[in-house]
């Protein structure tokens, strides 16, 4: 289902995002590099606390890391191994996901999920690279390529960052476990950012059947908010994420209530295993 609960559309703010340009890897927007450490083969596995080797200022909290969790997504505060995408709302969790799924990285056909430090545009980063990896179980007949950057605009006030969302290819949504089958349908995927308490957003498409698929209406390699097809750029200036300016559709930045802590929407999984 898609976001229950009382939603409030932000108004679109009239400055443009700042794009930092970069040289992609391939074809698609995932851009060479970041890649000095690696998540061991697993399904629904997390690193311990990982520095950014930057200061990141979101929401009033300054992070200096967080978690890379291999279903698609990094959380601050604590790793996460929910493995079906619940709505990306105020769950109590802080977390940035490109795309969140069941990412099964067991699969011979499957690479493995790399992350690390290093430059963009100049700037000082930390990446997280999901490039080929397959879905649970540890299939790896379709494969998906997309990655997280977190990028320091400490030159623009200190805790100012700029993270993207790139993407390459998007050929699976669902792992098997959550209603899916050879990787399409059930309980599809979400990609979004959220302060875990008030703040979440959604990118178009989240949820729906085959949307966010490279031939869905909501395809993430050909949607943007700054024009530039399969790359979706977040400022955050002063603590606060600047709601993204010519998105292909509406959307909304959802500023939600208490009320939606007790709905319960965070699946977890089976105590019998996955």
């Amino acid at each position: 289902m898609r976001m229950m609960g009382t939603t409030i559309a932000a108004a679109a703010m009239s400055a443009a995002l700042l794009a930092i340009g970069g040289t992609p890897a391939n074809a698609g927007q995932v851009v060479a590099g970041f890649n000095a450490n690696t998540l061991p083969a697993n399904d629904d596995g997390s690193t311990g606390f990982v520095s950014f080797g930057l200061t990141l200022d979101f929401f009033g909290t300054s992070y200096t890391g967080g978690f890379v969790n291999n279903n698609g997504n990094v959380t601050f505060g604590g790793p996460l191994s929910t493995f079906t995408p619940f709505p990306i709302v105020s769950n109590g969790l802080p977390m940035l996901a490109p795309f969140f799924a069941d990412v099964d990285t067991r699969g011979a056909g499957s690479q493995l999920v790399t992350y690390g430090t290093g430059t963009f545009g100049g700037n000082a980063t930390f990446g997280v690279n999901w490039v080929d990896v397959g879905y649970y179980p540890a299939a790896y007949d379709k494969l998906n390529s997309f990655q997280l950057l977190i990028v320091d605009r400490s030159d623009i006030a200190a805790g100012d960052a700029d993270i993207y969302f790139n993407y390459d290819q998007i050929q699976w949504e669902t792992g098997g476990a959550s209603g899916g089958s050879s990787g399409l349908g059930g309980n599809s995927a979400r990609a979004g950012l959220t302060n875990g308490t008030g703040f979440a957003y959604e990118l178009p498409g989240a949820a729906i059947n085959g949307a966010y698929l490279d031939s869905g209406p909501d395809a993430l390699i050909d949607s943007s908010n700054v024009n530039d097809p399969g790359r979706w750029i977040f400022q955050v200036r002063n603590g606060t994420v600047q709601p993204p300016t010519g998105v292909p559709e509406p959307a909304s930045f959802a500023l939600l209530g208490a009320g939606l802590l007790g709905l319960g929407m965070v699946r977890r999984r089976r105590a019998s295993g996955h």
